[in-house]
Formats: C-alpha cells, structure tokens, sequence
C-alpha cells in the first residue's frame, strides 16, 4: 500500500496540495490550449487570404505567359526563363508560441525590377509574367512559413489536450477520492476517540 494513502493529517495536507496543484496545471493546460487554438486560427485566416491571392495571381501570370508565348515563341521564352537567378536568399528562423516553436520564412525581395533580358527583344507580357510569378513566389513563400506554423502548433494542440484531459480525467478525481477518502478516516477516527474519551471519563465518574 502506498505510505501516502494513510489516513494521516500530513497525507491529507499532501493529496489537498497535490489537487491543487492538479487542478492548477489544469487551468494552465486550458489556457494554453486556448492561445494555441486561437493563434492557429489566425494563421489559417491568413493562409486562406494567402491562397486566394496565389489562385488570382497565378492565372495572370499564365495568361501572361500564354500571350507571350504566342508573341515570342515558344523556345525563345524558354531560353530567356534559363536566365532567371536561383532563389537562395530565404532564410528560416523561429519564435516560441506557448514553447511551440514555429518558423518565421525571411526571404530579400528584390530591390530593383530590372529583367534578365533586354528590353529591346521582348514583349510587354513578358514582363507582366515575370512580375505575376514574382509575386507567386513571395507568397508561396510566406503560405509555406505559415502551413508549417499551423502544423506544428495543431500539433502541441494535441498534445496539450491530452494532458489536460489526463488532469481532468484521472489526475483530479484521483486526488479528489483520496482527500475525501482521507478526511473520512481522520473524522471516523476523531468520533471513535471522542466516544472513546466519553466512556473513560464517565468510568471514572462512577468508579
């Protein structure tokens, strides 16, 4: 039998701290899980708003590129897209929500518009393609940090939630039973000496 589970006052005092504690970890538990819940609401806000704008912009940039295509040919765009850099400026780093860690995507935009290729032998759509997929990429960019955000923390959300349902569930009433268990005893055995004391004093009244 655990020592801990004698009806003693110290076990009482100790199951009273112990489901304190519980219930307290609960509470924190709860608002963790609320905080979480609530900043991954907003990033799938911001990942829906994200993705609008990438299904808007991506059409223009292939109509773009369609009509540049036809205005240019087919190979000749094709050699100018070789001429397109490597991205390889993004950069990842991380901030802690609730001891989540989740990615903040840092990227440099370009400081200038200016092409790869000369102005002289292109059309206008061309341009306009390669703004249009300019802008895809930024925001695919910034959809890909906040979908790797919304996964991580739905994660700890889960996480989070079975700890809470564990207190709830076991740790709490386990406690709860125990305390009551204990004060039980404790008054059983205060009546029992009370009594005992009643008879031992009335024994020495008539004796």
């Amino acid at each position: 039998m655990d020592p801990n589970t004698f009806p003693t006052k110290g076990n009482l005092i100790l199951a009273k701290n112990s489901l304190a504690l519980s219930r307290q970890g609960f509470e924190l538990m709860d608002k963790k899980r609320n905080i979480l819940i609530r900043e991954m609401m907003e990033l799938i806000d911001q990942a829906k708003d994200i993705q609008s704008q990438i299904d808007v912009t991506f059409r223009a940039a292939y109509a773009a590129l369609q009509k540049a295509n036809m205005e240019m040919g087919i190979a000749f765009v094709q050699q100018v897209s070789y001429t397109v850099p490597l991205e390889d400026s993004i950069r990842i780093k991380t901030r802690s929500v609730m001891g989540t860690e989740i990615p903040l995507v840092e990227y440099e935009e370009q400081l200038t518009n200016t092409p790869t290729y000369a102005y002289y032998s292109t059309k206008a759509s061309l341009d306009e393609a390669k703004a249009a997929f300019e802008k895809v990429k930024e925001l695919s960019i910034q959809l890909a940090g906040i979908e790797n955000a919304a996964i991580r923390l739905a994660a700890n959300i889960k996480k989070t939630q079975k700890r809470a349902n564990a207190l709830k569930n076991i740790t709490i009433p386990k406690y709860e039973a125990l305390t009551k268990d204990i004060q039980n005893a404790l008054e059983e055995k205060e009546r029992e000496e009370f009594t005992r004391l009643k008879v031992i004093k009335r024994m020495k009244q008539t004796s």
